[in-house]
């Protein structure tokens, strides 16, 4: 390592000052890690050499990045391929954004659903700064949400909620169930945690990294990997990054996301290029097989996440996962994006907003409540918009379509309907479920010219009873309305303006004929 003097003669700091070879052979993690500690502790931005390609090795290192980082060109290589047995720890990220100021105790009683200010002051509140702002988790592990129903079916996830907590006590986030010591119905706060949100933003820049992919055998359940970049600092932007996927082979198991971002606030990735992975299959928790797959990018209880001019490559094909996939995320856009779907397994709430997206084979997913807007978009999914009937299809809120072009199932032929729900109100999935209250298709074209035969048009909404494929949700017979005890609240008003097909066939609500009765329909021309 280089003295003091010389690691920062530049006003930044580089690999190279701390032993790094750069010559794709040679491990650099330690050099690297080493790197960003001294970055860190002098608040130096760190740059790498433009024509390096840094080794990552296999120790179980991980380096902390709190300061501006510019990768420019240099390629990392992540060497997973023939070393499962050399690999330290495959669960440990390879990099980890973090931010240095110490979490806050907060005591927070109560919070009501919606609740838009919390009588609570932060102890640095009367700072001459006037004090930071929080990205707040509260959990009352007594009640599960989201117990999830099928082959990976579970008992749920304790309720939580996360949201931005600023100095003066106002609420950005949308509180999504009630904390209410004492109140039938609703339950106490068991665990608070609060994290300070950095006023000043942290930049990602650039970067070529190649993921040389594991080949763990493992039949049963899942064992994820990690070796990826970790991010749990607000106020972040990912730039320019690139990753690839190599060496895949007949066996694997499946990343927690290249980038896994999780419990922060305010993050954006713009112009990123990443990569599908290969589809796997195990033993699912029902004990009947799965498919298995690796999602590039995941998202967990952030607050304010943003996707604008990512891509990949490939959206139709099958044999690839899906690139992103989210959880308890509230406030959710992408822009100007090319993926091949677009997920939020349990819950998004407030605005959920694609625009000007491309949308391939596994298509947009949703559960949660507040307004989804999917405008300017063209989407190749089997349903233009899917809400998970793993997870009770439940969308509490709005759906505006505006301006979209949808191909069903990337041309093939197929008979589906423009949204897809799922729930025959015979499973508790820790909440009560609902169709969006009112849907708004302002501007729709869909190209169901490769429609299979016997195709009489399209179907706005599908068969809340029928999985796709016509398997019933339960065994045997759709139930009786007697034996719904967790009834499916169904869409209240349905607006439509310039629905264009171009088999020419006159659309319907739906197969079902109670749920088409049971909508109100408004010709918005």
């Amino acid at each position: 390592m280089s003295n003091d003097n010389s690691a920062s003669a530049a006003g930044f700091v580089t690999y190279e000052a701390f032993g790094a070879a750069g010559d794709g052979v040679t491990d650099d993690l330690p050099a690297i890690v080493a790197a960003h500690d001294y970055a860190n502790s002098h608040g130096l931005p760190v740059r790498s050499r433009p024509d390096a390609t840094y080794h990552l090795g296999r120790r179980a290192l991980t380096a902390v990045i709190a300061t501006d980082t510019d990768w420019s060109t240099s390629r990392f290589t992540i060497d997973d391929a023939p070393h499962n047995d050399s690999i330290e720890d495959h669960k440990r990220p390879l990099f980890a954004v973090r931010s240095l100021l110490p979490p806050e105790t907060l005591a927070i009683e109560r919070l009501t659903r919606d609740q838009a200010h919390a009588d609570v002051r932060h102890a640095d509140v009367a700072a001459a700064d006037g004090g930071h702002a929080y990205h707040v988790l509260v959990e009352n592990d007594t009640v599960r949400r989201y117990i999830r129903r099928g082959l990976n079916q579970n008992a749920g996830t304790p309720q939580h909620d996360v949201f931005i907590l600023r100095p003066d006590g106002s609420i950005e986030g949308d509180i999504d169930w009630d904390y209410v010591p004492g109140v039938p119905g609703a339950h106490t706060i068991t665990r608070i945690e609060a994290r300070p949100i950095d006023p000043s933003p942290l930049t990602l820049r650039g970067g070529f990294f190649t993921t040389l992919a594991n080949r763990m055998v493992q039949p049963v359940g899942y064992n994820y990997w990690a070796r990826n970049i970790e991010i749990t600092r607000s106020n972040t932007t990912v730039e320019g990054l690139t990753h690839y996927v190599a060496g895949e082979t007949a066996v694997g198991h499946p990343y927690s996301g290249f980038l896994s971002i999780h419990d922060c606030a305010d993050i954006t990735l713009r112009d990123c290029f990443l990569t599908p992975h290969k589809i796997y299959s195990t033993i699912g928790s029902a004990g009947l097989p799965v498919m298995m797959g690796s999602y590039d990018i995941q998202a967990n209880n952030v607050v304010n996440f943003a996707m604008v001019r990512c891509a990949m490559h490939a959206i139709c094909d099958r044999t690839r996962w899906g690139l992103i996939g989210t959880n308890f995320c509230k406030n959710i856009l992408l822009e100007d994006c090319t993926l091949s779907r677009m997920d939020t397994h349990q819950g998004v709430s407030g605005s959920y907003t694609i625009r000007r997206c491309r949308l391939g084979h596994m298509g947009l997913n949703a559960i949660g409540r507040g307004t989804l807007t999917v405008e300017d978009s063209t989407l190749y999914g089997r349903h233009l918009v899917n809400f998970r009937d793993d997870y009770g299809s439940t969308w509490e809120g709005d759906l505006v379509i505006r301006g979209c072009t949808w191909i069903p199932s990337c041309g093939d032929p197929t008979w589906s309907g423009v949204i897809g729900v799922h729930n025959d109100g015979t499973h508790d999935f820790g909440y009560p479920c609902s169709m969006p209250r009112r849907v708004t298709i302002d501007g729709l074209h869909v190209d169901d010219s490769a429609a299979p035969e016997g195709y009489t048009g399209l179907i706005l909404f599908s068969d809340p009873d029928d999985l796709p494929g016509g398997v019933r949700l339960s065994d045997g017979p759709v139930a009786p309305d007697a034996a719904r005890p967790y009834p499916y609240a169904r869409t209240e008003t349905l607006t439509i303006r310039g629905l264009v097909t171009t088999s020419g066939k006159p659309p319907r609500i739906s197969p079902n004929a109670a749920l088409a009765a049971a909508i109100d329909v408004v010709d918005g021309a």
